[in-house]
């Protein structure tokens, strides 16, 4: 009888016993559960904001955009798994591009039109508005043939200094070149200077000589094309003027030493003065 109680107990104390554990266990699963579920929340949170794609023209990430002068370029920002409405955003640089409202959700189109060579390297930039880090970028490639700009005539006096300046834009750039007369520049040291830019071709020349009268051409040599822009120079001879200052401080010194001997002498010429008065007196009686 005492085994059986014996055995009684132990059997409740097991049972006891594993219902003990089967709780822990319930609520140590229940704790991971939710541990999983805030983390996937955490994780899922960034997936959907991952699951937007911008595009730009079908284009996934920034490229550049070769053109040529006078073409009209059309760029086209998209959204793609977008769950809501997406506002986007143009920048042209650093500067924003104003939009239609009808032109900003989910899509946004700009065109530009015509391109000029002065949109060579221009950034154009869609960005998602809630999320600017999502972007993309156009980079215009804009293709021309040389254009020089300067002024063609100067007249310079011998023994003066004179400048030919020679304005470029070219894209891809191009190969410079001074030339004399029809044959290429030889440069001469403490005569001749070349100063170069990406946009100025500048020839300068020292205390000129009448040999340097003539025609300097300024050659670009591009890829596509090759440009020349004449210069002409007349060199005049030098021309000799009195120097007026000299002169001038002369005429100054002259007078004041007239004046300073009159000033000095005025006793005397005030004498001769009345002894000349006298002697017409006299001589009229």
């Amino acid at each position: 009888m005492d085994r059986t109680l014996d055995w009684e107990s132990g059997r409740s104390a097991f049972v006891t016993a594993d219902l003990t554990l089967l709780n822990m266990a319930w609520k140590k699963n229940r704790l991971m559960q939710n541990c999983m579920l805030l983390l996937s929340v955490i994780l899922l949170l960034p997936c959907g904001l991952m699951s937007v794609i911008l595009t730009v023209n079908s284009n996934t990430k920034s490229y550049i955009l070769q053109t040529k002068p006078g073409t009209s370029e059309s760029l086209k920002c998209a959204v793609q798994n977008h769950s809501q409405e997406e506002p986007l955003l143009w920048y042209r640089e650093s500067g924003t591009v104003d939009l239609k409202a009808e032109n900003k959700i989910n899509s946004s189109d700009i065109c530009i039109s015509p391109v000029s060579e002065d949109d060579n390297g221009i950034t154009f930039t869609c960005k998602l508005q809630r999320n600017q880090s999502m972007s993309i970028s156009v980079i215009l490639d804009v293709i021309y043939d040389p254009i020089l700009t300067g002024t063609e005539l100067q007249t310079v006096e011998e023994g003066s200094s004179v400048r030919l300046d020679c304005n470029v834009k070219s894209n891809p750039p191009a190969q410079m070149t001074w030339y004399r007369n029809d044959s290429a520049l030889n440069l001469e040291k403490n005569h001749h200077q070349i100063y170069q830019t990406s946009e100025l071709f500048q020839l300068s020349i020292s205390n000129v000589l009448k040999s340097d009268n003539g025609t300097y051409s300024c050659h670009a040599n591009s890829s596509l094309k090759l440009e020349i822009m004449d210069f002409h120079l007349i060199i005049e001879d030098k021309k000799y003027t009195v120097p007026m200052e000299p002169i001038i401080a002369a005429s100054v010194v002259v007078f004041l030493t007239i004046m300073f001997g009159l000033i000095a002498r005025r006793e005397k010429i005030m004498k001769l003065c009345i002894k000349d008065q006298k002697l017409q007196s006299d001589t009229s009686l």
